[in-house]
């Protein structure tokens, strides 16, 4: 371990304040598909891709073409989003300390380029990212590894050296699966807790020194218990494509936006 080599934030629920906003999208699309969304949909919709949520919504409800519920979900969040998204507690004061420490650190997000690219543009102007990610930037989005795991390459340093923070199951699941340390500060769903994951309630209590101790959770597993965890993410991840392909409706309409 050489210490704190880049710090890897999620942008919707973790830096902004734009869960509400993807849940009042979600429920509007799903309205026009005949479907009230409710707290039982939640861990489909809150820190999930796009395609996921929008497979989601084509399950229960019935009906509907991915793509076009996908489409559909894009553009309503992104109207929300250019109306404005606000930055959490404590984020602006935790980014600040770490530009004034050295620190690196970059955005990596589920959210399509469009809605990266609008918040980056707007709420999130002033934060000097490194990179940003976006869901359209790597094969495989959360809760895949791959997104952290390409941030850590772009750095050009070992994903054990970087602390990933989020706020999701999906999010945190990413993260661990990539090796990363893991900070998790729950928004709107309760995440399991892991050896690896440190908890904080919000950003006003998180300090470099924090994140820098986060490192020392990924050290304390051992590396092959790691890969289990990974292989094990990748085969639970092969399986969910295979039962939403065998369970995926074969009529379709146009969602009503």
């Amino acid at each position: 371990m050489s210490g704190l080599a880049a710090v890897l934030f999620d942008m919707d629920g973790t830096l902004v304040d734009t869960e509400v906003l993807w849940w009042r999208s979600t429920e509007r699309v799903a309205q026009g598909l005949g479907h009230a969304l409710t707290d039982a949909d939640a861990p489909e919709v809150v820190g999930r891709a796009v395609e996921d949520t929008a497979a989601h919504l084509v399950r229960v409800s019935g009906g509907g073409d991915p793509s076009e519920v996908a489409r559909a979900l894009t553009a309503d969040f992104f109207d929300r989003v250019e109306a404005g998204a606000p930055m959490r507690p404590g984020a602006q004061r935790l980014l600040t300390e770490l530009e004034a420490q050295g620190v690196p650190f970059a955005l990596v997000s589920a959210s399509p380029r469009l809605v990266v690219d609008s918040v980056v543009g707007g709420s999130l102007a002033h934060v000097p990212f490194a990179f940003t990610l976006s869901a359209d930037d790597t094969d495989r989005t959360k809760p895949h590894p791959d997104p952290y795991r390409s941030a850590a390459e772009r750095f050009g340093a070992d994903v054990r050296d970087c602390v990933a923070v989020e706020d999701s199951p999906d999010g945190a699941a990413s993260a661990e699966a990539a090796g990363c340390g893991v900070l998790v500060v729950p928004s709107l769903l309760e995440v399991p807790a892991s050896p690896v994951r440190t908890f904080a309630q919000s950003l006003e209590e998180v300090t470099p020194e924090l994140l820098r101790s986060c490192l020392g959770a990924v050290a304390g597993v051992p590396r092959q218990d790691r890969q289990d965890r990974s292989d094990r993410q990748d085969r639970s991840d092969r399986q969910d494509r295979s039962d939403r392909q065998e369970t995926r409706p074969s009529n379709s309409t146009t969602p009503s936006t």
